[in-house]
C-alpha cells in the first residue's frame, strides 16, 4: 500500500471511531509499528489528528483551518477523481461559480475549454489558473484571506448577488447527518451560501475524510446540494444518501 494510500486510510479510521490504536493500525493496515508512527506523526504535523499514547485520536477543533499548501498535499487521489467526475457534469455555454479550495483547484485542470463556459471565483489562485487555461473568468473582489487566498467580506458578496449560474462548485470542512455542510469561517460560510442560492444545481467536491465532520459555521443543508465525493465506506452511509444526492468518483 503506498504512503498516501495508507494516511488516507488512517485518516477515515480516525473519523469514524474518533480514537485509533496504533497495534489495531498495524494490523488493519499490514505495517510495521515504525510506519505507522511516521504516518501519525506526518498527519499530526499537517493538523489532521492530534497523536495520542499508543494511537491518535480526531481533532475537534471547530474553528480550525489548514491553509491551501498543507490542503493540497492530502487526498490528492481523491481529489483528482472527484474532479474529474464533477467536469462530468458540465455542458457547454454554461456559467460557473468555483469556490476557493483544493478541492475545487482540482477541477479546473478538467475544465474543457472548446465549450464557452464562463466562470466566476472568489480565489485569487483560481482566477489564476483558469486564466492561464483560456477560460473566461471574473474574480470577486474583496479582502483576501491570505491562508486559503480567497476574496471575502462585504465587496465578493455585493458581487455575487448580481450572478446567476447554471452550476455551482463548492468545497467544505464537514459534511454530517444533523448539521449539514460547515466550514470554520463565518465570512465563507456567507458566500457559499449565497452562491448556491443563485445557482440551478449546487455540487460539494469533498472526500470522504469530510464525512462525519462539524465545524463552525452552518451554510447548507444536505438535501440543497448534490455531494461529488470518492468511494465511502461509512456505516450509516444509507442515512445520507436518504438526505441528499451522493456520486462516488471511481479512484
Amino acid at each position: 500500500m503506498l504512503t498516501e494510500e495508507r494516511q488516507q486510510r488512517i485518516i477515515q479510521l480516525v473519523q469514524q471511531n474518533n480514537i485509533v490504536k496504533l497495534h489495531e493500525l498495524t494490523k488493519l493496515l499490514q505495517a510495521s509499528e515504525s510506519t505507522i508512527r511516521r504516518d501519525l506523526q506526518d498527519l499530526e504535523d499537517q493538523g489532521l489528528l492530534k497523536r495520542i499514547h499508543g494511537g491518535a485520536q480526531k481533532n475537534s477543533h471547530l474553528l480550525q483551518e489548514a491553509d491551501m499548501q498543507q490542503k493540497t498535499t492530502v487526498h490528492t487521489l481523491e481529489k483528482q477523481a472527484v474532479a474529474r467526475l464533477a467536469s462530468q457534469q458540465i455542458t457547454p455555454e454554461d456559467v460557473l461559480y468555483l469556490d476557493a479550495g483544493s478541492s475545487t483547484l482540482a477541477l479546473i485542470d478538467f475544465l474543457p475549454t472548446d465549450q464557452n463556459i464562463q466562470v466566476v471565483t472568489n480565489s485569487v489562485q483560481h482566477a489564476a489558473r483558469l486564466i492561464d487555461r483560456g477560460i473566461q473568468t471574473i474574480i470577486l473582489g474583496g479582502k483576501i484571506k491570505l491562508s486559503t487566498q480567497a476574496t471575502l467580506g462585504y465587496t465578493a458578496i455585493e458581487q455575487l448577488s448580481h450572478y446567476r449560474f447554471t452550476k455551482v462548485f463548492l468545497g467544505t470542512n464537514g459534511i454530517d447527518l444533523a448539521a449539514g455542510i460547515t466550514t470554520p469561517d463565518p465570512e465563507e460560510a456567507s458566500l457559499k451560501h449565497q452562491a448556491i442560492a443563485h445557482g440551478e444545481i449546487a455540487y460539494i467536491l469533498a472526500d470522504s475524510s469530510k464525512f462525519g465532520q462539524v465545524t463552525f459555521t452552518h451554510f447548507a443543508n444536505l438535501a440543497d446540494v448534490t455531494i461529488i465525493t470518492s468511494p465511502l465506506e461509512l456505516e450509516n452511509l444509507s442515512e445520507y444518501q436518504s438526505k441528499t444526492t451522493i456520486l462516488e468518483a471511481s479512484l
